[in-house]
Parts: structure tokens; sequence; C-alpha cells
């Protein structure tokens, strides 16, 4: 063969790996409302950034007589590109060839990218779409995924892994995306279980749709699974690309600094009338939060779940800074297994990639009852309080309303090394509300009264009297545990002083192997 003829062969052989399974299995996929493996690469990375590995990798098997069935990739593109001139990898199974179903050679794909996102300290990005395990290859498909889990165990909290799932995910599948740091699913066309509705209705008799059982409502609502939903692939690319704008390249580096035009001593007025002056009356804390971030802009995850507990990304003078907030509009804010649990990571997250961290405080207490207790609200509750007191980032704490009792230690107080914290003039610091202090405090003689005028007196000069005392900052600040009382408008100058202060913190945890983080 001619050095011509080898360069067309060469050219041949790169068409016939881009078109996966063929032109009528991208049909279908089109059909379907999704797009193929390289057409969603495409989307996320910069324009013509995106270089190819593995192109022509095809899979080893000779069962059921696959050996006469074989596509370039196998299943699977991979490679390396750059979002906003930063270096990612990334691998987007192809629903084409064979489902996007797992062979041992799509796992060494797989595992290639990620070894190397490794060595060069970069993000890893995963595309799912795959029926699962290739079923002819046996052992070995199952030996594929569990390379993967290594990987993603071993790069955990050293690169941001992001997992989009953009199709069936199931099966063993599952466990890759649920070991990376953010999942994201689309609203009609993606679903994850680990056994699906024709299993479950066989063992249990259960009849429930997919939808139902793994759709991306349940997993973005109700299991926690899915930290964002978006309504189509095209908004969830552009979200991954959002989203990396947030973080590092990796645990060593500082997240990237943007330009910040939004005036650092901007005062707003609004924040010293938000709190209500009835202290039952709820006020959304989102505006709160957009109202002191740069620009207004704040990149919220798990919005759809435990919506007691607000996280999330903005920025302070340019600085990527993560926000944990109670959020008063749902459930007081009270704090329960699912927003404990959903509060935890996040800050783990942040404090893994040296993202600082700020928390709005307005808690009325955990969740009580007999279902949280069962549900182990003291473990969830612990891995909140773990989370923090493990955290070295910077940690500032502002409270702006109820902090009571356990609640009140749990959301990055003082003394779990809080750097700087700060109280509004309407914070409330005690061990719970003044009308329960007195029934404990008073129980004995109020039960003694006999006439219910004299009793509602009397209980309401000692309410009084435990406002006066409690029902403000004042009496922790005279310990210190609070740095300073601050006027509501100027939240916005004091957060981006102390995280400016804080830019030099060096704190380091005792020498240890890993933690034993209550799970």
């Amino acid at each position: 063969m001619e050095n011509k003829d080898k360069v067309k062969n060469l050219i041949d052989l790169r068409a016939e790996a881009k078109l996966g399974g063929g032109e009528k299995r991208i049909a279908s996929q089109h059909a379907k409302g999704k797009f193929t493996a390289r057409e969603r690469i495409d989307m996320l990375l910069d324009e013509g950034s995106f270089e190819e590995l593995d192109m022509f990798v095809t899979h080893r098997c000779y069962n059921f007589g696959l050996e006469k069935e074989k596509y370039l990739g196998d299943g699977v593109v991979t490679g390396h590109g750059t979002i906003d001139g930063r270096t990612v990898y990334v691998f987007a199974q192809d629903f084409t060839v064979f489902g996007g179903s797992l062979s041992e050679t799509m796992a060494l794909k797989i595992c290639k990218v990620m070894d190397m996102a490794m060595k060069m300290g970069c993000p890893v990005i995963g595309i799912n779409d795959s029926g699962g395990a290739r079923i002819q290859e046996g052992v070995t498909s199952l030996a594929g995924y569990a390379e993967i889990f290594e990987r993603n165990i071993l790069a955990s909290g050293v690169v941001p892994q992001i997992s989009a799932i953009f199709g069936p995910c199931a099966g063993g599948a599952v466990y890759s995306p649920a070991l990376t740091d953010f999942v994201m699913m689309t609203e009609e066309n993606s679903y994850m279980f680990v056994t699906g509705p024709k299993v479950v209705k066989s063992v249990t008799g259960e009849d429930i749709s997919t939808e139902d059982l793994g759709g991306a409502d349940v997993h973005a609502g109700k299991s926690g699974v899915s930290h964002f939903k978006v309504e189509n692939e095209e908004e969830g690319l552009m979200m991954i690309r959002k989203l990396l704008s947030y973080l590092p390249q990796n645990n060593l580096e500082e997240a990237p600094i943007f330009d910040n035009n939004d005036p650092i001593d901007r005062l707003e007025d609004s924040l010293n009338e938000i709190i209500p002056d009835n202290p039952n009356t709820p006020y959304d804390m989102k505006n709160v939060i957009h109202t002191i971030v740069d620009n207004g802009e704040f990149l919220e995850v798990h919005r759809n779940y435990a919506r007691n507990i607000i996280v999330g990304f903005a920025r302070f003078n340019g600085v990527s800074t993560g926000i944990v907030a109670n959020q008063p509009n749902f459930l007081a804010g009270v704090l329960d297994c699912d927003s404990s649990r959903k509060a935890a990571r996040f800050v783990r997250f942040c404090d893994a990639f040296n993202i600082p961290i700020l928390t709005l405080v307005d808690v009325p207490g955990f969740l009580p009852g007999s279902g949280q207790e069962y549900a182990g609200i003291i473990t969830h509750g612990a891995k909140l309080m773990f989370a923090y007191g493990e955290a070295t980032v910077p940690k500032v704490t502002i409270t702006l309303r109820k902090s009571y009792g356990g609640a009140h230690d749990v959301m990055s107080c003082k003394q779990l090394r809080g750097d700087f914290n700060y109280a509004w003039p309407t914070a409330e610091i005690a061990v719970m509300g003044a009308s329960g202090a007195i029934e404990v405090l008073e129980g004995r003689t109020i039960s003694s009264m006999n006439d219910p005028e004299e009793k509602a007196q009397f209980i309401a000069e000692k309410v009084a009297d435990y406002n006066e005392k409690f029902a403000n900052p004042y009496m922790a600040a005279s310990y210190g545990y609070i740095d300073d009382v601050i006027e509501p408008r100027n939240t916005r100058f004091r957060v981006i002083r102390a995280f400016q202060a804080l830019q030099t913190k060096k704190v380091v945890n005792p020498l240890k192997k890993h933690c034993n983080i209550p799970l």
C-alpha cells in the first residue's frame, strides 16, 4: 500500500470511528431527543480544543458471536480539551454502540483518562448514557466497573469529578457517578437505579415506572443523589462549564479569581429591614445571599433537596466562596437528617478544594420526633459538626436571627474553629427559645398556679426577662464567641474584609491515616 493510500485509509478509519454505531443508530439517538457522545463533548468543551484518545480501540470478546460485530472506539469517546482555557479530561459513553454497555476495553479507555487527569491535576467529566454491563463479557465487564470505581475513590478530594447522566444508568453503573463530587440529570431522558422496575416487581411485587423509581425528579428532590436537575442536555453542559468556573483544577491549587466590578463596600439598606419583627415569621434567605454576593450571582447546589438548608457557590470580590445557609422559608430552617448530610458533604468538598466557606445562620434547632430519631439524626447531625470542625479553609459565620441549642454548635460556631463569627443585632443565641426555656426553668411554679391571669402574667414577665438576656447577640459577644455585632447593610463589606484577612491562614489537622467521620 502506497503512502497516499495509507493516509486515505487513516482518514476513512477516522470517519468510521466518528459514526459510532452507524447513521441509523445516530438517528435513533436524535429521535429520543438525545445527542451523540461526540456532539455532547463538542458542546461542553471550548471550540476545537478536543483531543481524542483511543479512537481505534475495539472489544476483545468472542462470546455469543460478538466477534462478528466490532466498532471503532467501542462505545465510549475519551480524551481531553479545555473549558474556558483550562484543561479537563472527559469521557462520554456512546449509546449507539451496544447501548453504551461497558466492556473490558471500554473500562480501560475510561481508566486511562482518569489516570491522566490525576497525573496532570485536572478535573474529570463523565457523560453517562449506558445500558449497563456488557453481558456477553461476563466478569471482565464487572471487573472493568471496579477498576473505574477504584479510580473514583482515589481521585476523590484530589481533582474535581463531575457526572452527567444523559440517559440510562442502572445496576453497577450507578456507583461511579455516586462516588463523584457532583451528579447532574436531565428531566426526561435520564434515570438511575440499582435494580429496575421489572426486578422490583418480581421481587417485591411493587409496580412502579422507570421515572418514579429513578427519574431526575426522584433523585434531585427525594434521594439527593443528583445535585442538579436540568431541562435538557444543552443546559446541563452549560451548567458544568459554569460549575467549573468556581472550582480549582485540583486540591493543590486555589480556585480561579475573576475581575470584580461590584463595589466591595456596597451598602444594602434592605438588609436592615429583612428580619421580621415576629421571630416566628419566615423570610427568604436567598434574598440575603443574592444581595451580598458579587453581582447577585449564586450557583445553588441541591436546589430541590432538603430545602431547609441552602448550599452553593458565589464570589466575593471575585473569589470563589462556598455558602451554607439555613432557610427559614422552609420548615423554619430547622436541621434534620437530610439537610445535615447535604450541608456536611458540601462543606467537605469546599475544604478539600481550598474554597472558603461562609455560613449564614438562622436555625431554631434540630427537627424533633421519632421519625428523625429512628432515621439517625444524631449521626447525621454529627456529620455536619464533623465537617465544620475538620475544615481548615477560611470560615466566616454570620448569625442573622435564631441560633439555638445543639444546632448553634453545628453551624460553624467559634469552638469548631470558626475564624470570624459575626452576628446581626437581631441575633438570638441561646439554648432554646424563651417560651420553651421558661417552661423548663419555671415549670413547677407555673403548674402550681391556679389563677389563669396570674399564670399568664408570670410567664410573660419571665419570657420578657429571658428575651432581654438572651434574645440578642451581646451575651455571646461578651464571652468572645461572637467577634463583632455588625450592621446588616454592611454585611458584604465585612465578609470580604474577613476573607481578605484570612488569605494567609494556615491550619494543619493532626497526622492520621484518615478520619472516621460518622457515616
